[in-house]
């Protein structure tokens, strides 16, 4: 007996089946609630070994070894850095293939050529030509999508794929390709019950991207992860290059909701200015990554002009259609959403909120089960008004028990049953000057409605409508 229910709708006419190929819709079903996915169910996802993808990807042909990539880990800026990448390539003229993970709200955000997201008869034409290999194997939904997009970069002709991982490097499903440049943004505290519990297994972890003889690029250490970052590519002969050690930050500024980021780099006279669309303060670190990166892909006879990449910085968001980094859909007051869900991801945006004029400030918080949720909620500050709420998923905290903990820090609010009830709750206490934002994770802001926000606030002279409207739209 098959495990999994095939791709296609059976009916019977007496004894026989007879089969109908599922639409989009319907494959989606199939991905989503078959398949083991981490956003749904957490660890018990996580297949601990390469097997799956070597197979899924043998039986297509190896599409990843007819690639050329990038291949970016790190604990946080790996989208960011992602991304920058993808839209200087674009700009540059090449045609670009872009493999993210986890999606906000379509899941075709995963797999981009040219910004341009994955078919929707691409995702059903594969799902169906793979289905012997997931009755076979049983892999997990991550699975599938990387094969997925190894696949479509492949039958679509790309010049480049930058390929993001999704949890760790050295087991991540991602880690079956030899990039021509291998990133590491940084090492923080994520995911330790499946990385290890200290930062040096977590770097080891993520160090596994580093492939023999392929340069290697680190964004940031610390005393326990540069040994080790050190010690793995001396022993896999790849060149190894810390983003900060020729390049040195002279100036940053953020106005008109972009930053701009004067750069001095030891080897040439003076220095350059860039301007950031993807404007959190916290790009800064990613930014010297993301051109040490460029300048290593160069020796690799890639042609990235310099004006083609001061060009993509500052249109990077447009380009490559990223969301939910220091992403403002509304002002006065300010609204933003960010997707920053553990330590070192809150203390970056507690930094950007520090520099964000306003007066009052109001955070919309929600956080899944099996993060340190603890370690969160002891940094955000005090004097802040909280909306506690949670994602659809699995996964998440309910709001009630993240209010409850939270309480314990000192922390003062309301419990919400959707993140979008608890923006329209903000918005009704929010005046002008203030700033809303809405974090803690992924999932939780890839559920708001930017039709319902608009809707907050219609005309000029704040709310004009009645709450159970704006209620409506937010279950649309």
């Amino acid at each position: 007996m098959l495990r999994h229910p095939q791709p296609r709708m059976a009916f019977f006419i007496g004894a026989n089946p007879i089969f109908v190929s599922m639409d989009y819709s319907q494959t989606l079903d199939y991905l989503y609630t078959r398949l083991p996915m981490f956003s749904r169910i957490g660890a018990a996802a996580y297949k601990k070994d390469l097997h799956n993808t070597i197979a899924l990807c043998e039986a297509i042909g190896n599409p990843q070894q007819q690639l050329r990539t990038v291949h970016i880990a790190g604990t946080n800026g790996k989208g960011s850095v992602s991304h920058m990448l993808a839209a200087i390539f674009q700009s540059a003229g090449y045609k670009t293939g872009l493999y993210t993970s986890p999606h906000l709200k379509d899941f075709r955000e995963r797999i981009k050529i040219n910004g341009e997201m994955i078919t929707q008869s691409a995702v059903v034409e594969f799902t169906e030509r793979i289905q012997p290999q997931i009755d076979e194997l049983d892999p997990s939904f991550f699975e599938v999508t990387v094969a997925m997009a190894f696949d479509y970069f492949v039958q679509e002709k790309v010049d480049i794929a930058i390929i993001e991982t999704g949890l760790g490097g050295r087991l991540d499903s991602t880690n079956i390709i030899t990039p021509d440049v291998s990133v590491i943004t940084n090492i923080g505290w994520d995911h330790m019950n499946l990385l290890g519990d200290t930062l040096e297994k977590i770097a080891s972890e993520k160090a596994g991207i580093i492939k023999p003889g392929v340069p290697v690029v680190i964004g940031e250490t610390l005393p326990e992860t540069a040994p080790v970052f050190e010690k793995t590519a001396h022993e896999k002969n790849s060149p190894y290059y810390l983003a900060s050690a020729r390049r040195k930050v002279i100036s940053r500024e953020w106005k008109n909701h972009l930053l701009e980021v004067e750069v001095a780099t030891d080897d040439e006279p003076g220095s350059k200015k860039y301007t950031l669309d993807l404007s959190g303060i916290y790009q800064v670190k990613n930014l010297l990554t993301v051109l040490e990166t460029c300048d290593q892909l160069r020796s690799k006879g890639w042609e990235l002009p310099e004006e083609k990449i001061l060009t993509a910085l500052k249109m990077s968001k447009q380009i490559s259609g990223l969301h939910g980094r220091w992403e403002i859909i509304h002002t006065e007051p300010l609204l933003v959403l960010d997707v920053a869900h553990n330590e070192d991801g809150i203390n970056q945006l507690l930094e950007q909120i520090q520099l964000t004029p306003h007066e009052e400030l109001h955070i919309v918080l929600g956080m899944v089960k099996d993060k340190d949720v603890e370690k969160v909620l002891a940094l955000l500050p005090k004097k802040a008004t909280f909306y506690f709420t949670q994602a659809g998923i699995q996964r998440a905290m309910e709001a009630y028990d993240l209010f409850k903990l939270a309480e314990k820090y000192g922390l003062k609010g309301n419990t919400y049953s959707s993140v979008n009830t608890a923006i329209y709750a903000a918005a009704m206490k929010a005046g002008n000057k203030d700033l809303i934002v809405v974090c803690g994770s992924i999932f939780l802001v890839g559920e708001v409605s930017q039709t319902a926000v608009k809707e907050c606030w219609k005309g000029n002279n704040g709310l004009d409508f009645p709450f159970f409207e704006i209620v409506a739209e937010f279950f649309n």
